[in-house]
């Protein structure tokens, strides 16, 4: 029977040891290693540290699981990523899975589904439940439309109107005319379909366009 090594990362303690404690029943996974941050881990990974999968949270101090996940693409590390979360968002399951996310799992989710996910991404698979697959293609279907729709110079303005920019302090700062950047987001708002700048920022950022 092939030993899966498996690394824990997540800054609750107690979450850390409940979950050594449950896989420990388990033959087949062996924990190497627990730590608490994102920083830690890269650490542990970037000494030539062997393992084949990562428990990874994403709420974590000094690097998030973000971060991390985008430095494991970087690096082109073996260890394969799966996410373990409180976040169901349909946004958070999609950032992750474009980053290079092996699976993506709920914190509160069964032993048996999470020692089925461990497994298949040990053997190559990619591991996301019906629930978890469902909310991160209606949100997909949803961003993509937007993010087609608004060409670069519009999202541009959009990005500057969330910083709270006014008309003309957008104008300046893109050497364009206010009536320009009037124009602008005259179309962001119908693209979108918002009525006003409070439900833009709103929508826009459940979205991820900001």
């Amino acid at each position: 029977m092939k030993e899966i090594k498996l690394i824990i990362a997540d800054d609750h303690e107690l979450f850390r040891k409940g979950l050594a404690e449950l896989l420990r029943k388990h033959e087949d996974i062996k924990i190497v290693r627990s730590v608490g941050d994102g920083s830690e881990f890269m650490e542990l990974i970037n000494s030539q540290f062997k393992a084949d999968i990562v428990l990874l949270d994403i709420t974590m101090p000094n690097m998030d699981g973000f971060q991390v996940l985008k430095e494991l693409k970087n690096n082109a590390t073996d260890i394969k990523p799966i996410v373990i979360s409180m976040h169901s968002d349909g946004n958070y399951i999609a950032k992750c899975a474009k980053m290079g996310a092996y699976g993506y799992l709920l914190k509160n989710t069964d032993e048996a589904e999470l020692i089925l996910a461990i497994r298949s991404v040990d053997n190559g698979k990619k591991y996301f439940s019906a629930e978890i697959s469902e909310k991160m293609i209606n949100f997909m279907s949803t961003q993509s439309i937007s993010e087609n729709v608004l060409s670069n110079k519009e999202t541009e303005v959009l990005g500057l109107i969330a910083k709270g920019l006014t008309t003309k302090e957008i104008a300046e700062k893109l050497f364009v005319s206010s009536r320009t950047i009037e124009t602008h987001r005259a179309n962001i708002l119908k693209k979108l379909e918002v009525k006003n700048t409070a439900e833009l920022i709103k929508k826009a950022a459940k979205m991820n366009l900001i």
